[in-house]
């Protein structure tokens, strides 16, 4: 187990690339299950999680192969015999019950284990199941796994409302629903661009599909499906946090390049409002942060609303605004471990339910914390990197799971971190 130590009061200067989304690329790696032939994804981040789905898609008899000199992926389904996913492997992360909707899709029948991943937060699988039972599955629990069949071995077109809308209900209904018989209808989907990505390669794959980007989606089964060639989208969260990380330090001038301003939904707007300048390119993005950062409040809401994936991440940085600011997360209730931990480094945040009051400007101070999940463990790094002294970032395996090469990216632009054994 490593961890992360950090030389703080450091700008950003100069440029950093935005690597390929996990969260996009995963449902594109279950989708390459439905093909006859094999796929090929390319921009794929080295990620633990991506490595895990791998070993998760490995275990039914899928070849794959990452390339990552290239960071490019290679699945082919045509050895797929085991439709199952062993606990062992789901337990470490959530995204791994896209097999639930990939096996039955392609087999008729699948054995998925319940689902492990960050720390925080309830993330139900209701959702997930009553919308396959609405394409005709047969699904039940025995010893924490969820057994699911399709009579005759083909799901059928159905109706179904995801109430509250859901990214993975939604992937895992769309990888039901494009081989099932007759047509099915989502409403309330998950407008995310991983979403919309899903469904482009989809159809690249001879899938029907309407309302793309909307929030009803509307498949018209098909009998097979052909693998995809596909370029994985740029991260939008990473993008996000990079931006933000910018903003902290008044001296930063950072050129952040290979990202898309068109997935960062109304985050832009929120984040022009704190006074930093933003020149905004067609693949990039120059973030220069002002002498005096200007407090913003925000909400997390389902996209294109402000994401639940930067709200850490924005608490942070209102350490270091100019006066006084809320933080609401409307999506995960209890996702604000991080605040003890930033409160040990110096900042003045209060939680009562789910908001966040952050009461800026504070000094920050090198201490050692504690990471809890994902993106705690991002603001965590942002955080040691404006404190005063040396911040120790315990558990950084967090990191490992969501962004690639974080330290070496920061390290290019003028951060001072090491990554030591814990």
């Amino acid at each position: 187990m490593d961890k992360f130590v950090i030389q703080g009061g450091t700008p950003l200067i100069g440029e950093i690339k935005v690597s390929g989304s996990k969260n996009a690329a995963l449902p594109l790696m279950a989708a390459a299950l439905l093909g006859d032939s094999p796929s090929r994804i390319r921009n794929v981040p080295r990620l633990n999680d991506i490595y895990t789905f791998n070993k998760v898609i490995e275990v039914t008899g899928t070849s794959v192969r990452f390339n990552e000199t290239d960071n490019e992926l290679h699945i082919d389904p045509s050895g797929l015999n085991n439709p199952e996913s062993p606990y062992d492997l789901v337990r470490k992360m959530r995204a791994s019950f896209y097999m639930l909707g990939a096996l039955l899709s392609n087999s008729g029948h699948a054995k998925v284990s319940l689902p492990g991943g960050c720390a925080w937060g309830p993330r139900p699988v209701n959702l997930h199941i009553e919308g396959l039972k609405a394409l005709g599955a047969e699904i039940h629990m025995e010893k924490g796994y969820v057994i699911a069949e399709a009579p005759g071995g083909r799901l059928r077109g159905g109706h179904f409302k995801l109430e509250p809308s859901s990214v993975g209900a939604t992937v895992n209904l769309i990888l039901g629903a494009v081989k099932a018989t007759g047509r099915s209808v989502i409403e309330n989907a998950a407008m995310e661009p991983d979403v919309v990505l899903l469904c482009e390669a989809m159809c690249q794959m001879g899938a029907v599909i309407g309302g793309i980007g909307t929030s009803t989606l509307t498949i018209d089964g098909v009998d097979s499906l052909q693998g995809f060639d596909f370029r994985n989208s740029p991260d939008r969260i990473e993008c996000g946090t990079f931006m933000i990380a910018a903003a902290m330090h008044p001296e930063s001038d950072l050129l952040i390049t290979d990202m898309d301003p068109s997935h960062l939904g109304v985050f832009t707007r929120l984040f022009k409002e704190t006074g930093v300048l933003i020149e905004m390119g067609t693949d990039s993005v120059r973030i220069k942060a002002p002498e005096v950062l200007r407090p913003v409040s925000v909400e997390a809401l389902i996209y294109p609303g402000f994401p639940t994936d930067l709200q850490a991440q924005w608490a942070t940085m209102l350490t270091q605004a100019d006066g006084y600011a809320t933080v609401t997360d409307n999506i995960y209730y209890d996702r604000f471990s991080y605040i003890p931990e930033l409160t040990r480094l110096g900042a003045n945040i209060t939680l009562k339910d789910n908001t966040a009051y952050v009461h800026g400007k504070t000094l920050l101070q090198g201490a050692t914390v504690m990471s809890t999940d994902l993106r705690a463990s991002v603001s965590l790094v942002m955080a040691g990197m404006v404190a005063e002294g040396i911040t120790e970032v315990l558990r950084v395996y967090h990191l490992d799971r969501g962004y690639e090469s974080l330290e070496d990216k920061l390290n290019a632009v003028g951060a001072r971190i090491s990554r030591v054994p814990q």
